[in-house]
């Protein structure tokens, strides 16, 4: 709220400048009455005197007011700066996060799409000419690029949750756990045989999120690991729990990430470890992971370790109480 200049002055700076001219009129007095002590010198009160210093105690007040007044609004006008600059670096951040998408919306909309018309004009071409069998590879090619279209979509869809040039989302206290099942409960539907184990901290964490945009974070990461990791090795989900947050760890066992593109995970590019079922990018999936982790305030990087690569996001909590659970180790077999 803000206040015209003589009512900030007086609701902020009066009491101190009171103080500050009541100490400089003490001071002097004090050694005054302790010098007329040890001089046995009579301490003498005139109307003079009084008047004088009560002059003085005014005019200590004014100079003591302008000069907490200019401190004040010197911090103001810093703070000003601080807040736009602040703004313009979000800004900034957000339309980089806007170009990432949209490259890696071109970058991943092209594969599968050409893949989809280049197997239907081969069928419809050369139909009369093909084996039963080549006819359902042709197929079957089509169902899967048209899946991997689906996800996609999806992956778009979540993102008109976040709203704003700020990245404003609505969050609400979640179990953790459940949203984990949720994340599980899908992938097993999309990919049988997917193997997963799950390490959760004992106690039952419930933190602010949306739960929505942090099941797909989840199904992105995991999907990843599965499709280019170069193997079909069990993915660790590890949830660690922090005092002033909680963090999710993706770690596969496979080639690792080329350390060309660590850097740029999440422009929009996406990566590819060359490897048979990699014939896709996860450019979208992890540039959406980014920005929906930017929106909970939280963070997200990639790395390699000693036998693969790792995606470890976190996410913020509320200093609230935690619930005790019985089992903190499950496993989960798609």
């Amino acid at each position: 709220m803000r206040h015209d200049p003589i009512s900030r002055l007086f609701r902020h700076r009066y009491p101190y400048a009171i103080l500050l001219s009541f100490l400089c009129m003490a001071v002097p007095l004090f050694f005054y009455y302790i010098y007329c002590c040890i001089s046995d010198a009579a301490i003498v009160v005139s109307p003079a005197v009084v008047a004088l210093s009560a002059l003085c105690f005014v005019c200590y007040t004014l100079v003591f007011l302008y000069i907490l007044d200019h401190a004040a609004r010197k911090s103001a006008r810093q703070e000003i700066l601080i807040a736009e600059h602040e703004k313009k670096l979000a800004e900034a951040e957000v339309e980089k996060m806007r170009a990432n998408l949209l490259r890696a919306v071109s970058h991943d909309l092209r594969t599968p799409l050409t893949g989809i018309i280049g197997n239907c004009y081969a069928y419809l071409e050369n139909g009369s000419f093909l084996q039963q069998s080549e006819k359902d590879e042709l197929v079957k090619n089509i169902s899967e690029d048209s899946t991997w279209l689906l996800h996609m979509v999806e992956n778009l869809l979540t993102v008109t949750r976040i709203r704003g040039s700020n990245l404003s989302i609505s969050t609400t206290e979640e179990s953790v756990e459940e949203i984990i099942g949720e994340a599980l409960q899908k992938l097993q539907s999309r990919h049988p045989g997917f193997e997963i184990h799950v390490s959760v901290p004992e106690e039952f964490l419930w933190i602010p999120m949306d739960a929505i945009l942090i099941e797909q974070v989840m199904i992105n990461l995991l999907e990843n690991a599965y499709f280019h990791s170069g193997t079909h090795l069990p993915v660790d989900l590890i949830v660690t729990n922090s005092p002033d947050h909680v963090s999710f760890t993706v770690r596969d066992y496979g080639t690792g990430i080329p350390d060309a593109q660590l850097e740029h995970l999440f422009d929009g590019a996406g990566y590819t470890n060359n490897v048979p079922d990699a014939q896709k990018g996860m450019g979208i999936g992890l540039t959406i992971c980014k920005t929906i982790i930017a929106a909970h305030n939280g963070t997200l990087i990639g790395r390699n370790h000693d036998k693969g690569a790792e995606f470890i996001f976190t996410l913020p909590k509320k200093k609230a109480g935690t619930y005790e659970r019985k089992d903190s180790d499950t496993a989960h077999r798609g």
